[in-house]
């Protein structure tokens, strides 16, 4: 396995990345890496922030609460608004292969909010690779062993699509319901689909729980094994939820699960 220091900043493309045209004045995407010594499996951690921002504490937080369980981590700097609508998708499949090169048994990927979007489409919209790819990354599976929506924008169909979220990764395209379908997790559900952790809260008045319930039906109609918590109280936005002891398990159980499917050392 490569030798990775922690908190090194990783470029996705060592060439420019796909859809820089349409991303002006934005960095390179990259991934910030939080490697564990003998871990077997990695997970790519998306914060969220509506695909305009994406909130700190979503993303080195989550890293180490992941390596605090011998779980390697590497947080996600994806492309966001202005952007092209695939460039967020290229970011997180790209990242995918990549960490799964670094020599992994596992790669898992997690998200929130609209990250939780990204989580959802990078576990539903995945390649095998491109065989006849003269990149070597390119020809590795982009399918994710897991994935972790959290509070997520599964959806960008209404009535609960969160459309502040949609109109920032669509542009002028928003108002497309054909299109929309494309990120919208529940629809693009197959037998393939990889093993999903859903969490949510109840009370969540941004992007409501019908969210995650549609998705895990649309799992449980394919017959993909999923596990879900749903949380009676706690505002959108949560991250470890240290003020919601209650919802603060969810780390917790998302660790047992991601352990017992053969991620940690």
């Amino acid at each position: 396995m490569r030798h990775i220091e922690a908190e090194e900043k990783i470029m996705l493309w060592e060439c420019e990345a796909p859809y820089t045209k349409e991303s002006p004045e934005q960095e390179q995407p990259s991934i910030k890496a939080f490697p564990v010594e003998g871990a077997r499996g990695a997970v790519v951690v998306l914060p969220g922030g509506g695909y305009s921002h994406k909130a700190a504490h979503e993303g080195d937080p989550i890293a180490r609460m992941l390596n605090s369980q011998g779980i390697a981590a590497y947080v996600l700097d994806y492309r966001v608004k202005p952007c092209h609508r695939e460039a967020p998708l290229s970011d997180a499949k790209r990242a995918i292969r990549l960490v799964r090169s670094f020599g992994y048994e596992k790669v898992g990927i997690l998200g929130f909010s609209a990250g939780g979007n990204l989580c959802c489409c990078a576990g539903t919209l995945y390649d095998l690779g491109n065989p006849e790819s003269e990149d070597p990354i390119e020809r590795i599976s982009s399918r994710p062993d897991a994935f972790v929506p959290c509070y997520a924008v599964s959806s960008f169909m209404e009535p609960y699509a969160h459309m502040g979220s949609r109109k920032n990764l669509m542009g002028d395209e928003w108002e497309n319901n054909e299109l929309a379908k494309r990120y919208s997790a529940e629809l693009n559900v197959t037998e393939d689909t990889p093993p999903a952790f859903i969490w949510h809260t109840a009370a969540d008045q941004a992007v409501p729980v019908q969210n995650s319930m549609n998705l895990a039906n649309a799992l449980a109609d394919k017959g993909v094994s999923f596990e879900m918590h749903v949380y009676p109280k706690g505002r959108h936005g949560l991250g470890l939820a240290a003020e919601h002891p209650l919802v603060a398990s969810w780390s917790n159980a998302c660790c047992r699960w991601l352990l017992e499917m053969g991620f940690g050392v």
